[in-house]
């Protein structure tokens, strides 16, 4: 197998599956050789739970990428997620002492080093600080102050921490694994480059990535990140919910839901019925369509008033210009975009990840939307010379520190 050769690799571990993505760039696109995907273990609601579970689960889906590619790849720009995900604006202010000369990268990156100086709790790590605004002598809307004149700078951010726990799980579960993390990217940023268009984050638009235990939220207005979090509800639940209330196994009621299930019993017609195996040794049941319709309706529900209920009381609902975009697998549950337009009393879409060329057929489902979007997340860094780090010092030693660990039980 061929090594490395300059190639960009990404890989997503969720609640439900964990999958890996190798492409290679080519005249600026990544055309996908290479995907692996296994089903999950030891991963809960998005953080780790079992790692040695979690370490099986990564390997399976990195080997398999790996063997379709044809290459081993050392280095994977990794997503994170989970509800130990936290985020807040922030802001900072400089002097530009210099008032005959340009406002210099030095002097943005100052800016943005004053609004990250906030009170912190020792085990949190920033992962990400994102600027949405710079303002330069009460000139606001700025993009790129670099290159401009001006006596005061301020920057307003969106930071994105996590727990120094949770970020030390998946270490140990990715070296384990055999796996390097390049970077570090927050997974509703890279399914949000995925599946996004230029002129919906201008307008302004809200991003629901619905995976299997958790559910992402992102708000990019002016093509800025406003808010951001991480919502303890998914696809799981829902097919929990059916297995309790149609009495079968969890596997069972996932198929169901896949099969026949529906967000709105208003959307099934009267008399369709549907078939539902027994535990154990009981005979399979028919019952209608809609009572399974009216098990999921509910729980999807639940997950789309909690978020209105956030962005209304934010003042964040009047800036969706561009509405909604649904992405995630559990977003291609039967009539789930007419749910959510009820809900939110905006125009709402299904997001499937573009932009890549390749394995197509492949990763154009939803399901895919984090794992291509790490893929141009990190090809664009590249193409910057890797100017901005999501993995932090602190992180880096704290890998130096397990890679340690790691080898002295071999």
């Amino acid at each position: 197998m061929k090594k490395d050769l300059g190639l960009i690799a990404s890989l997503d571990m969720g609640t439900t599956k964990v999958s890996a993505m190798i492409a290679e760039k080519r005249n600026g696109i990544a055309r996908v050789i290479g995907v692996g995907t296994t089903a999950s273990d030891g991963l809960k609601h998005g953080v780790i739970v079992d790692i040695d579970g979690a370490a099986a689960s990564i390997e399976k889906a990195v080997k398999e990428a790996e063997r379709m590619a044809g290459v081993s790849v050392k280095y994977y720009s990794v997503g994170v997620a989970g509800e130990h995900i936290r985020s807040m604006n922030s802001s900072g202010v400089v002097a530009i002492p210099n008032l005959e000369a340009e406002i210099t990268k030095e002097d943005v990156s100052r800016a943005i080093t004053v609004a990250q100086n906030f009170s912190m709790p020792y085990d949190r790590e920033i992962i990400h600080t994102l600027p949405t605004e710079f303002i330069v002598d009460e000139q606001r809307g700025i993009r790129q102050p670099a290159g401009m004149y001006g006596s005061r700078l301020e920057v307003r951010v969106h930071v994105v921490t996590a727990s120094r726990a949770a970020l030390d799980n998946i270490a140990k579960a990715l070296l384990s694994a055999g796996v390097e993390p390049q970077d570090l990217i927050f997974e509703p940023l890279a399914s949000c480059r995925a599946v996004l268009t230029e002129e919906e984050q201008e307008l302004g638009v809200m991003l629901i990535d619905i995976g299997g235990g958790t559910t992402d939220v992102m708000i990019i207005v002016e093509k800025g990140v406003h808010a951001s979090g991480v919502i303890g509800l998914g696809g799981n639940d829902v097919t929990s919910d059916i297995a309790y209330g149609l009495r079968t196994a969890q596997t069972s009621a996932e198929e169901i839901k896949i099969r026949h299930g529906c967000a709105l019993s208003t959307m099934v017609p009267a008399g369709e019925t549907i078939e539902v195996p027994g535990i154990g040794f009981k005979d399979k049941r028919v019952v209608g369509r809609q009572l399974l319709a009216g098990i999921i309706e509910p729980r999807m529900k639940e997950l789309f008033s909690l978020i209105d209920e956030q962005i209304t009381k934010n003042d964040f609902k009047i800036s969706l210009g561009a509405g909604v975009v649904l992405t995630g697998g559990s977003s291609m549950l039967e009539s789930t975009r007419e749910l959510a337009e009820q809900i939110f009393d905006l125009p709402v879409r299904i997001g499937s990840p573009g932009s890549v060329d390749g394995l197509i057929e492949v990763v154009s489902h939803p399901m895919f939307a984090t794992g291509v979007g790490l893929l141009l997340y990190d090809g664009e860094m590249e193409q910057r010379g890797r100017e901005r780090k999501s993995i932090s010092g602190w992180w880096r030693n704290s890998l130096g520190q397990i890679k340690r660990a790691i080898a002295s039980f071999i």
